[in-house]
């Protein structure tokens, strides 16, 4: 029998198969999806104030309309932000953050170059839309650093999604509590092996210092290193406590 031969014959018992497959079978499938529980669907109260269209919906002048990421609030540049109680209040308490131990004020090495900052702004919202906080983030521009001066490893293992339901389903066999921990400014308790070196913020230069640059300690947002940092001092920690890493 030749290859074609063999192919057509697969084809025919299969078809065979379809049409031998009686109605009340198909009566049974049709009521069982019929049974499924309809999802419903509920629009955040966000979003009360807008109107809501499908994808490709054309509107009452024939514009055909698309969905589009949206963004929570308009950008925010400094200058904006210095002239808010609020921003200027959320820029004070990331430098508190940062101060405690972070950095220090020097003079820029010879032969060394500094990285720039910035500061990126967001308004946190809870499930109903209203703004719960005003978050101020001071970030370093990663993109100026060079590998093998300002860092050298940047690889941090993560947790894998398949672990998280191992751990979860584990617990809930057992009957165990769980608990959720959530570290504050995370990537600022990252110590550094290398020598970084950053321009100092924005609104934040000390006055009789403006030719001094700032030294860090450990990690800031936008860091190649940072995630590393903080890998390792976390997985320390935990092992310190006697915790075992999962394999």
């Amino acid at each position: 029998m030749s290859a074609n031969e063999s192919v057509d014959g697969n084809a025919q018992e299969t078809v065979d198969e379809i049409e031998h497959v009686k109605p009340e079978e198909i009566e049974n499938d049709t009521a069982k999806i019929s049974r499924r529980p309809v999802r419903q669907k509920q629009i955040p109260a966000r979003l009360n104030d807008y109107e809501i269209m499908t994808d490709n919906a054309v509107n009452d002048k024939g514009g055909i309309m698309h969905f589009a990421l949206l963004a929570e609030t308009k950008l925010v540049n400094f200058e904006e932000a210095v002239k808010n109680s609020k921003w200027l209040g959320a820029m004070k308490e990331e430098m508190r953050s940062i101060e405690k131990n972070n950095w220090e004020l020097c003079i820029l090495p010879k032969g060394k170059k500094t990285i720039g900052v910035k500061w990126v702004y967001k308004v946190k919202v809870n499930p109903k839309g209203e703004v719960v906080k005003y978050k101020a983030r001071l970030v370093v521009r990663g993109f100026l650093q060079r590998q093998g001066i300002d860092y050298e490893e940047v690889f941090a293992p993560v947790a894998r999604l398949e672990t998280v339901r191992l751990v979860v389903a584990h617990a809930s066999l057992q009957g165990w509590n769980l608990h959720q921990l959530d570290v504050k400014s995370t990537f600022l308790n990252g110590d550094l092996e290398e020598e970084v070196y950053i321009d100092q913020p924005q609104g934040f230069v000390k006055e009789g210092s403006e030719d001094k640059v700032l030294r860090l300690r450990k990690a800031l947002y936008g860091l190649k290193q940072a995630s590393r940092a903080w890998n390792k001092r976390i997985d320390k920690a935990l092992i310190n406590m006697k915790f075992i890493k999962c394999i």
